[in-house]
C-alpha cells in the first residue's frame, strides 16, 4: 500500500499537476498523521493546529521532496516537526485563527471525518499515555499505530539530522512497553 501511495505521488507530480499530488498525499496519509498527533499532542486544538501546519509544510515541500525516504516517513518527521514547533512556541498563540489555506482545508475535511472514531477507540490508552513524554508516545504511536520500521521510526525522530541507531530505539520502546505494562496491570486492566 505505501509503496503504491510513493508511486501515484511520483506520477502525479511527473505530470506536473504539484496541486494534486499534494491534495493526494494529505488525503490519503492524513488520517495516518491526525491520530499520530492527537496521540502525542493530546489536546484537540494544539492537534488541529499541528495538523494544519504539517498539511502546509507537506503542500510546499512536496514538489522538492527527495525521495531519500519514503513519502510516509518524511510526512511522520513533519508531523513530529510540526507537533515540537508547536509544543516549543505554545506561549504565541493567537486569539483569533489566520484564514485558512487550501491545504489547511483538505486537512480540516480529513480531521473531522477521522477524528470521531479514533477518539472512541483510545479514551483508556490516551490516558495511559499521558504520563510519556511526547517523545515516548511518538516512539509508541510510530511503532505501535504507524507500523514503521525501527529505521524510519530513528529518521522521523532524528534531531538535526542526526538518526539515532535502530537498535537504541528498538530498546528504548522495549522499556516504554513495559512502562506501559506495568500501568496497565496497577490499573487492574492486566494481569
Amino acid at each position: 500500500m505505501q509503496a503504491e501511495i510513493d508511486v501515484r505521488v511520483r506520477e502525479i507530480l511527473e505530470d506536473g499537476d504539484d496541486r494534486g499530488a499534494s491534495t493526494f498525499a494529505i488525503r490519503t496519509l492524513g488520517p495516518q498523521v491526525l491520530r499520530y498527533l492527537g496521540a502525542i499532542l493530546r489536546d484537540d486544538e494544539d492537534k488541529k493546529d499541528a495538523f494544519s501546519r504539517w498539511a502546509e509544510n507537506l503542500w510546499r515541500g512536496l514538489p522538492g521532496f527527495r525521495w531519500q525516504s519514503s513519502l510516509r516517513t518524511w510526512a511522520f518527521r513533519l508531523a513530529y516537526r510540526a507537533a515540537l514547533d508547536l509544543r516549543d512556541q505554545a506561549w504565541r498563540r493567537r486569539e483569533t485563527r489566520l484564514e485558512s489555506g487550501e491545504a489547511s482545508n483538505i486537512a480540516e475535511s480529513v480531521r473531522s471525518a477521522t477524528a470521531g472514531r479514533v477518539e472512541r477507540q483510545r479514551s483508556i490508552l490516551r490516558e495511559l499515555l499521558q504520563n510519556l513524554t511526547m517523545e515516548e508516545q511518538a516512539l509508541v504511536e510510530l511503532r505501535v499505530d504507524q507500523c514503521l520500521p525501527w529505521e524510519e521510526i530513528a529518521e522521523v525522530l532524528a534531531r538535526d539530522g542526526d538518526a539515532p541507531d535502530p537498535g537504541t530505539i528498538a530498546k528504548r520502546f522495549e522499556r516504554v512497553k513495559a512502562r506501559l505494562a506495568e500501568m496497565l496491570r496497577s490499573e487492574g486492566i492486566a494481569e
